[in-house]
């Protein structure tokens, strides 16, 4: 299965995010799984990147070519693949439409947008693809009680909390990537009633 990874480019995180998602990786890839990301070589995209090496696994980079040639981030040098786009858009569905399933580890303001874009594209029924997120040391656990927020006050409807599962330790969201079976829920389902 093809395993795309959201998460952070920052070289300044604490190393037990980055240690955590070198384990995950090598466990994915030791399971027989590849690896789709943003190509970065720094912070969790690195540390993803580096794991899946470790247990064997293929990588693909999707990056546009702008982080390149103006330097924008130190990208992995060991990919299998490097796709090349113009832009950060097109960067996101190249990632969606070669992807399996995507796996979220904690990042910033990108991997914030690639979750909810994959939330939202699942969610109109755009794909079927599972969506898990790996929450090392309740990095989540603040957006989570807002989404708590917004299904209480009925801005998303409680069926929505099937969209995605989110774990706080590596063989849960390892599990769930070996097992995942698309459901094929309706959009109409989602956005209506409770």
């Amino acid at each position: 299965m093809k395993v795309c990874v959201f998460g952070a480019s920052s070289a300044h995180i604490d190393q037990v995010y980055i240690k955590t998602v070198e384990e995950l990786g090598e466990k994915l890839a030791r399971c027989g799984h590849s690896l789709v990301f943003g190509a970065g070589g720094t912070g969790l995209m690195g540390a993803a990147a580096r794991g899946f090496k470790r247990g064997g696994g293929r990588i693909t980079g999707v990056v546009p070519t702008f982080f390149r040639d103006e330097g924008v981030e130190q990208l992995y040098s060991e990919c299998d693949e490097i796709v090349y786009t113009e832009t950060m858009r097109e960067r996101k569905a190249i990632m969606e439409d070669l992807a399996d399933i995507f796996v979220i580890v904690p990042g910033g303001i990108g991997t914030f947008e690639e979750l909810f874009e994959v939330l939202t594209l699942k969610q109109l029924n755009r794909h079927d693809k599972g969506i898990v997120i790996l929450d090392i040391d309740g990095y989540y656990d603040g957006m989570e009680l807002f989404m708590e927020t917004a299904y209480k006050r009925k801005f998303i409807t409680q069926k929505c909390r099937h969209l995605y599962e989110n774990f706080d330790n590596i063989a849960a969201v390892v599990n769930y990537v070996n097992n995942y079976k698309p459901e094929g829920t309706p959009w109409q389902k989602l956005k209506l009633g409770d």
